[in-house]
């Protein structure tokens, strides 16, 4: 379980004109945003992302909401709303489609251009979309629909609104308040004053920069640092960003113009993305600055600039394998800069530093958030919060998208501008809203949902906690033949090792007291082979603990015979 919450029990039936908010994810994590309504027996479900996994967490590709307390009620979903195209929110959606593949997917051009390829790679070509603007409306069954524009660190992202018998919804998405944003687009409070006119009885927010205090500076901010970077760097320039960061790569892109420079894509998810972003506007391109990787390599060193992905630290990403020196045909020379223009997610800072190690290693000169002003925040700083709340003026606050600390630090801010009923809930902790008050109502079960290759939630916590043992501890095996007359040991034990320090002659001075283990059991009338291999297990895990204080996986195995 994710956020288990033992002390409480199960909702109760909705009351009739309630409407019902379970969060599947996103709620106590940055990532795999995924918000359940109910009203009057229909669903309407608000994102669905993915969590990239930790350290902690070996092997596993992705982390997806677990939707298992709706499984059975998929046929009752109206709508799937997406806020905008991170990967956080719309990175599940193929997954959830495997399950029921015509839900209505509803969010705006780009968003859904970004989803329509993954669903391409997932091989879902039947599917129901709903291109929609801002001040657009649209109904799904009982959940009347309309969409705020707001500013975030990918373009055309949304914020809904949610009208339905129980009261007005309004979700934030993820946003922020650049008042000049590099597409001119920005947050619509005057939309949002509109709707806290009309009485917005649940405010559902943006938590992750709750803590921050003041405002999130804009992105035009950055553009002098990249400038300056540009004119500094004699030799090739490599950027990497998030491949849906379509502001950043214009940043790029045009002072490569100013400079004289010609560009490049690195990287599978860039390519794809700003090619989409390009064909539908959202990125302007200036004549003559792309072009195809191989020809930039003919081109001198001064001209160069590539933006790849591989900004967190990924292991098989385009910047990773420059690092380690084993990419293709990209090689860091003496003097090369390399510009990282993104922020540390929490849990990457180790990958990162591996990375900006790796480059300076080879003589490159690594710009990143810790030296220089190369990126900022896509998330709403406490200011910001506060002009909502205000702007707003909501009845009941449920604070989202964040870890707990993040939560609780908007919660704060909502009850400093005279919102008397904020509810703070996490992932699986059900919310009613009934007669115009949210209260806590129970709980569902919603634990992490691993993806591990073509595997999609066979692996549980407890495999990971295999992993890891045996990743940091490796393993032992013994192997024992039991004669199946006598009841004595007749061969063995055999003991291996692997991925430690211990080699075949550690382990004489535990042989005997094995041998001597299983004869009492057996004695004892314990003959179940399951029984015996716990004996092993036990005996030889306590003597490598109290002699080796090392703690393998011990894989004993008895054969009779």
């Amino acid at each position: 379980m994710s956020h288990p919450h033992p002390e409480l029990s199960a909702p109760v039936e909705l009351p009739k004109g309630g409407l019902r908010v379970t969060p599947l994810g996103g709620l106590g994590e940055v990532g795999r945003n995924m918000t359940v309504f109910e009203y009057d027996g229909r669903l309407l479900i608000v994102d669905c992302g993915v969590l990239f996994p930790e350290d902690h967490q070996p092997g596993i590709d992705l982390i997806l909401p677990d939707w298992a307390s709706i499984r059975d009620r998929l046929d009752d979903v109206e709508a799937l709303v997406l806020t905008h195209g991170h990967e956080d929110h719309i990175g599940a959606t193929p997954y959830l489609l495997r399950e029921r593949g015509n839900i209505p997917l509803v969010g705006s051009e780009l968003t859904l251009a970004l989803l329509g390829s993954k669903l391409r790679e997932h091989r879902l070509k039947e599917t129901v979309h709903h291109v929609v603007k801002e001040g657009e409306r649209i109904t799904f069954g009982p959940f009347e629909l309309e969409f705020v524009a707001v500013n975030h660190s990918i373009p055309d992202a949304l914020a809904v609104a949610i009208r339905t018998g129980a009261g007005l919804v309004l979700h934030t998405g993820d946003f922020k308040m650049d008042q000049l944003p590099l597409d001119g687009r920005i947050t619509d409070l005057r939309a949002f004053a509109r709707l806290g006119e009309e009485g917005v009885d649940l405010f559902l927010t943006d938590s992750t920069n709750a803590e921050t205090p003041g405002f999130t500076p804009a992105e035009k901010s950055i553009t002098p640092v990249i400038d300056q970077v540009f004119r500094d760097s004699s030799q090739r320039i490599i950027v990497a960003c998030f491949a849906s960061h379509v502001h950043r790569v214009q940043q790029v892109l045009d002072a490569a113009y100013a400079h004289e420079r010609q560009v490049a894509y690195v990287g599978r998810s860039m390519v794809r993305n700003m090619a989409i972003a390009r064909d539908l506007g959202y990125l302007k391109v200036p004549p003559g600055v792309l072009v195809d990787t191989k020809d930039l390599a003919d081109l001198p060193a001064e001209r160069q600039v590539l933006i790849s992905t591989g900004s967190q630290g990924e292991p098989m990403s385009a910047l990773s394998r420059i690092a380690q020196r084993n990419h293709n045909f990209v090689h860091i020379e003496e003097g090369d800069t390399v510009l990282l223009a993104s922020s540390l997610i929490p849990g990457n800072e180790n990958a990162v530093y591996r990375v900006i190690n790796g480059l300076a290693r080879w003589g490159a000169r690594v710009v990143h958030k810790g030296n220089a002003l190369v990126h900022v925040s896509g998330h709403a700083s406490a200011g910001e919060l506060l002009y909502c709340y205000n702007i707003v003026r909501p009845r009941n606050v449920l604070p989202v998208h964040g870890e707990i600390r993040h939560m609780l630090a908007n919660a704060a801010l909502a009850r400093a501008t005279g919102v008397e009923n904020v509810v703070i809930a996490e992932d699986g902790v059900v919310v009613d809203l009934v007669d115009g008050v949210a209260a806590v109502a129970g709980k569902v079960d919603c634990g992490y949902v691993f993806v591990d290759g073509s595997s999609v939630g066979d692996v549980t916590e407890s495999d990971l906690k295999d992993r890891l043992i045996l990743g940091e501890e490796g393993f032992i095996s013994v192997i024992v033949v039991v004669d199946s007359v006598s009841g004595k040991v007749s061969a063995g034990p055999e003991i291996h090792a692997r991925g430690n320090a211990l080699d075949g002659s550690t382990f004489d001075e535990v042989k005997q007291p094995i041998i001597d283990a299983l004869d009492k059991a057996i004695a004892e009338g314990n003959t179940d082979s399951y029984q015996l291999q716990q004996t092993v297990r036990r005996v030889i895990g306590r003597w490598v603990s109290n002699t080796h204080r090392r703690r393998p996986m011990i894989i004993p195995v008895v054969i009779e015979a």
